[in-house]
C-alpha cells in the first residue's frame, strides 16, 4: 500500500511538472505573445470583414430590398448586370479617372520627393505642408474644392480671370466635371505618396552617385540608371495601391458632382451606392461589389506577373 501510494505520488507529481513546464514555456514564446495581441484584430476582422463578404456573396445570389424575405435569383443579378447601361458607363468613368489620376499623382509626387530630397532648408516644414491634405477628411477637402471650383465666386475662376479668361463651369458640364474631380483627388492625396518615394529615394546608397559623378554622368543619367532602377519596388507598390484605390473613388464624386453632369462622375463605388441605398436593390448592389472585386483581383495579378520584367529588388 505504502509503495502505491509513493507510485501515485511521483506521477502526480511528474504531471505537474510537465504541465507547469508546457505553461512555462508558453509564456515564454514570442509566438504566442504576438498571436494573443492580434487576436482582437484577426476576430474583428473575420466578424465585421470575412462575414460581410461572405453574406454578400449569398445575397448577390438572391432578390431583397432589404425589407422582405430574400428569394433566390441565381446568377440572374450577373446577368443582368452586363446589359445595364449604367454598369459601362461607370465603369469607363471609373477607368477615365483611372486612367488620368495615376500618372498626374505618380509624376507630381515622384518630383516634389525629388526636390526634397536635395537636403533643402526647412525640409521637415515643406514636407508636413505636403502631408496635412493626406489627414483630412476626404469630405472634408471635396467641401472646400466645391468652392474653389465654383463658377462665380471659385477661387480657380477668379485666378484664371486675372488672365482675362472667361470663368470655367468645372462642375457643371461633362466635359470638365472628371478632370476636376481628379484634380482635387490627386492635390488630397499627394503628401502619402511624396512620403514613399522620398523613402525610396533615401535607401539608394550615396556611394553610386559618387562612383557615377566621377565617371562623368549628368543629372539625368543618375536618374535613368541609378535612381529609378532602384526605386521601381516603391513605384510597383504605389502603383498596385493607386490601382485599387482608384476603383474604390466615390466620395469625391459623391459630394463635388452626386455622379454628375449627365452621370459622367457616375463610377462604379457609386453605383453601387446608388442601387443599394437609392433603389434598394441590395442583391443587385452585392453583385456589382463581387464584379468589381473580380476587377480589382485581375488587375492586381497582372500587375503582379509583371514586375519580375521591370521592379528591381538587388540594392547590392
Amino acid at each position: 500500500m505504502q509503495n502505491t501510494s509513493m507510485h501515485t505520488g511521483r506521477r502526480g507529481a511528474a504531471t505537474r511538472q510537465r504541465g507547469n513546464s508546457f505553461w512555462q514555456r508558453l509564456s515564454y514564446s514570442d509566438d504566442f505573445w504576438a498571436y494573443l495581441f492580434l487576436l482582437p484584430t484577426i476576430l474583428g476582422l473575420i466578424l465585421f470583414s470575412a462575414g460581410p463578404v461572405l453574406a454578400a456573396g449569398g445575397i448577390s445570389l438572391t432578390k431583397w430590398n432589404i425589407v422582405d424575405t430574400p428569394t433566390w435569383r441565381g446568377l440572374r443579378n450577373y446577368q443582368k448586370l452586363f446589359v445595364d447601361d449604367l454598369f459601362w458607363i461607370s465603369l469607363r468613368n471609373t477607368l477615365r479617372y483611372m486612367l488620368g489620376a495615376i500618372p498626374l499623382s505618380m509624376l507630381l509626387s515622384l518630383a516634389l520627393a525629388l526636390a526634397l530630397n536635395q537636403h533643402l532648408r526647412f525640409e521637415a516644414l515643406f514636407r508636413t505642408i505636403y502631408f496635412i491634405p493626406s489627414i483630412c477628411s476626404v469630405v472634408a477637402l471635396s467641401l472646400l474644392w466645391r468652392y474653389i471650383f465654383d463658377r462665380n465666386m471659385g477661387l480657380l475662376n477668379w485666378f484664371i480671370g486675372l488672365f482675362g479668361m472667361e470663368p470655367v463651369p468645372w462642375l457643371l458640364v461633362p466635359r470638365t466635371a472628371m478632370p476636376a474631380v481628379i484634380i482635387m483627388s490627386v492635390w488630397g492625396g499627394l503628401g502619402y505618396p511624396v512620403v514613399l518615394w522620398l523613402a525610396g529615394l533615401q535607401g539608394v546608397p550615396q556611394v553610386y552617385y559618387d562612383a557615377a559623378q566621377v565617371d562623368g554622368a549628368g543629372t539625368w543619367a543618375r536618374f535613368r540608371h541609378i535612381t529609378w532602377p532602384l526605386i521601381t519596388p516603391t513605384t510597383f507598390f504605389m502603383l498596385v495601391i493607386s490601382c485599387i484605390g482608384s476603383f474604390q473613388v466615390f466620395a469625391q464624386t459623391f459630394v463635388l458632382t452626386g455622379g454628375g453632369p449627365q452621370r459622367s462622375t457616375y463610377t462604379l463605388v457609386y453605383f453601387i451606392y446608388d442601387k443599394a441605398f437609392g433603389n434598394f436593390e441590395m442583391s443587385y448592389a452585392c453583385a456589382i461589389a463581387y464584379v468589381l472585386f473580380f476587377f480589382v483581383l485581375v488587375l492586381t495579378i497582372i500587375q503582379f506577373s509583371l514586375q519580375a520584367r521591370w521592379v528591381n529588388y538587388d540594392i547590392g
